[in-house]
Order: structure tokens, then sequence, then C-alpha cells
């Protein structure tokens, strides 16, 4: 009856909730995605043993904040399709198992990209704790780091598509399967992004002015355009399949 109740219950995007227990899978993903953050902490020089050495570990705090802003992003996406789906079959543990192993490649580039970035705009008064000598070092930065949020990206886009195979078995409703496809398309701007990014890059000039430089770190603030299109998106899924919006 407790699974009754709390299956009528739907979230921010429409899911009911199928995943009641907390399985090895998710201890696993869970328990890699804390090595993760402790992989950012660690990542500092040393133990500040004075008080100028504590100042400059606490200018690493905005680079480690932002890092691990996105992992917690990531890991929740990740929990929130356990939750949704239930699912622990074969290609759910496939691509959970590589999207730790991205997560735990990923850590050093998105700390590095972020603490580069917090040095840029503070004018080196922030720490960047990566020395970047030339337009190509800067070019592979972004490169490593738009292949890395690429793959993240489409991962998270197969696990939901995964999802939408079974779409019969699970019994969607028909607003869990505008969703679907909404999330799908969702995540799809990761690897666009980084494409893009990567291609921004590349093309820099070898002597590029410095507003040239942030442009391929720039161009992932286009993803605050994401929620508009996928809310035309939304739109046009609803309209297609019958839909009324609540």
């Amino acid at each position: 009856m407790a699974h009754d109740a709390a299956e009528a219950e739907r979230d921010a995007h429409g899911f009911r909730r199928r995943g009641f227990e907390v399985t090895r899978l998710m201890a696993f993903v869970d328990a890699a995605f804390a090595f993760a953050v402790t992989m950012l902490v660690i990542s500092l020089d040393a133990v500040p043993n004075d008080t100028e050495s504590l100042k400059q570990a606490l200018k690493s705090i905005p680079a480690f904040a932002a890092s691990f802003a996105l992992l917690a992003q990531i890991w929740w996406i990740h929990t929130r399709y356990t939750w949704r789906f239930g699912l622990e079959d074969g290609p759910t543990v496939r691509l959970s198992m590589l999207l730790v192993f991205l997560v735990l490649v990923y850590v050093y580039p998105l700390k590095i990209l972020f603490s580069t970035f917090f040095a840029w705009l503070s004018g080196g008064w922030l720490p960047a704790g990566f020395a970047i000598q030339s337009v190509d070092d800067l070019r592979t930065m972004f490169i490593v780091y738009g292949v890395a949020w690429g793959l993240l990206g489409l991962v998270m886009a197969r696990l939901y598509q995964h999802a939408w195979t079974l779409r019969e078995s699970l019994s969607l409703d028909e607003g869990e399967r505008v969703a679907v496809r909404q999330l799908i398309v969702s995540y799809l701007f990761f690897p666009a992004l980084g494409l893009l990014s990567a291609l921004v890059a590349l093309a820099l000039p070898d002597r590029p002015s410095e507003w040239m430089l942030a442009l391929p770190g720039f161009v992932y603030f286009l993803m605050f355009l994401q929620w508009p299109v996928l809310s035309l998106v939304r739109r046009r899924m609803q309209e297609g399949s019958g839909m009324t919006k609540a």
C-alpha cells in the first residue's frame, strides 16, 4: 500500500517513482561520486601549515565549489533516473559504470578549467593551479574538457533512451513519455556545446586578444538557453500527442 501511494506521487517532470530500494548499483555510484569529490579536495597542493598558505588554500574554494556543484548535478541526474525507473538491468549497469568512469576521469579537467576561469576573472588573484604557456595549451584544455563533457551528456541521454525502449514494460503514461523525450534532447545539449567549445578553441588565432581567449569557456553559458528550447519542444510534443497543458 505504501508503494501504491508513493507511486501516485510525481516529481517536477511528472514521473512516478518506481525505484524504492537502495540497490548495490546505487550504493556503488554514490561511493564513486564521493570519491570523485575527495579527489577534488586532495588535488590541493598540501595541508596549510601557516596563515599565508591557509589564505592561498582558501582562494581555491570558488573553483572547488563550482566543480562540486557540477559533480552534484550529474549525481542527482543519475539518482533521479534510478528513482523514476527502478532499472538495474544490463544496459543500465553498463551505462552507469561508464558514467562513473567518465566522472573519475573528468575530475581533473573540471578543476583545471574552473581554476583557470576564476584566475582569469580575478586577474590572477585567485590561483590557477595550472600553467597555460601558449594558445595550444588553451586549445588542449578546452578540447579535453569538451570531450569529457560531451561523453557525459551522451551517457545520460543513452540512459533515458534505454528507458524509452522499455516504455511499455515500465507503463509510462503519455506525460512521462513526453518528459523522457524532452530529457533526451536536454542531455544532447552537453555534447553539442562540448563540440562547439572545442571548435571555437581550434579556431583561435595564434595571437588572440584576451576576450577571445575566454570564448571557448563562454560557450558553456549557452546552457541557459536549454530550458526555453526544451519548453518549446515539450509544447510541440504535447500538441503532437493531443495532450493539453495542465
